[in-house]
């Protein structure tokens, strides 16, 4: 499994984000369906080797929600230069999402 690099600011998400394809997790403390959630995006994240992964407690960052417009968690968020391309929000079909990054992915690394 992938590991997350825990973020911390918004200077450390803005890092993040200058890399072609960043992923980023957004979870809090106590939500039972972010820490179910983690390791099935970790194991599928393998498939996907050249995505920078972040991961963010909207506790410990609080601006972060306002920041990507954050109502519920977890939030999973796909960049491509810094853009947001694909979000999902707190029930997450893994096979779908599978399939939307894997086309994502072939498309821009071919």
């Amino acid at each position: 499994m992938r590991d997350f690099k825990e973020l911390h600011s918004n200077e450390e998400i803005d890092q993040l984000l200058e890399h072609q394809l960043s992923f980023l997790y957004i979870s809090r403390e106590g939500c039972s369906v972010c820490h179910g959630l983690l390791p099935q995006v970790q194991q599928l994240m393998e498939n996907y080797p050249k995505i920078k992964l972040g991961h963010v407690d909207v506790t410990d960052v609080p601006e972060v929600a306002g920041r990507f417009s954050i109502f519920t968690v977890p939030v999973l968020i796909l960049f491509v230069d810094g853009k947001e391309y694909l979000r999902e929000a707190r029930i997450v079909q893994m096979g779908q999402f599978n399939e939307k990054i894997s086309k994502i992915y072939e498309g821009l690394l071919g």
